[in-house]
């Protein structure tokens, strides 16, 4: 069990930049995604899914996100904007989307299905980082944009949650400052 708490202690999100090959076998990536689903989840909804990212799949959507782009953007994308954005999936040797799907079910709010997304996408990271992966779980633009949610196939209940990517990184970060216990912690009274 003390594995587990040190893991929770020093787990910290990676920089995208220094997600790097390999990523996780075809094996690993399995177990990291049925852990993700291993999350609570009220009469069993199952209000999450996933969207794997890997191979060329990443440049391919590369050039969704870019063509995206200049049809959304106010104003035209620079030449050297839209490079970043065919390449915004190859910063990483995986990108897992995941996808948020709220159900309307008797007695299970919307909030209960958003969190068990969130779970789900925390336990897809704590996953990977137990297996030795960084990872950094984003949203950016792209989460937001019609024409990629369009791209996804998402239904009208559906967002995304989050990208997360995931790579062995090239190097180890230093701790950022965290949260000082007593500033958040109060005991209720009556």
């Amino acid at each position: 069990m003390n594995e587990v708490l040190e893991l929770l202690g020093r787990r910290r999100s990676a920089k995208i930049a220094l997600l790097k090959e390999p990523g996780p076998s075809a094996s690993e990536l399995d177990t990291i995604l049925t852990i993700a689903a291993r999350v609570p989840d009220h009469k069993r909804l199952v209000p999450w899914r996933f969207i794997i990212f890997d191979g060329d799949a990443r440049a391919r959507f590369g050039d969704v996100l870019a063509e995206t782009l200049k049809k959304e953007a106010t104003e035209a994308p620079s030449a050297m904007r839209l490079e970043m954005e065919q390449q915004r999936f190859q910063r990483a040797p995986l990108v897992i989307a995941v996808i948020s799907r709220v159900k309307q079910a008797a007695g299970i709010p919307e909030i209960e299905q958003l969190l068990s997304a969130g779970a789900a996408t925390f336990n897809l990271c704590l996953a990977a980082n137990a297996m030795g992966y960084g990872t950094c779980w984003i949203t950016e633009w792209c989460a937001f944009s019609p024409g990629i949610n369009t791209a996804l196939g998402l239904t009208a209940e559906e967002r995304v949650a989050g990208f997360v990517y995931i790579g062995t990184e090239s190097e180890k970060q230093p701790d950022r400052d965290r949260p000082v216990m007593g500033d958040i912690v109060s005991r209720w009274q009556g």
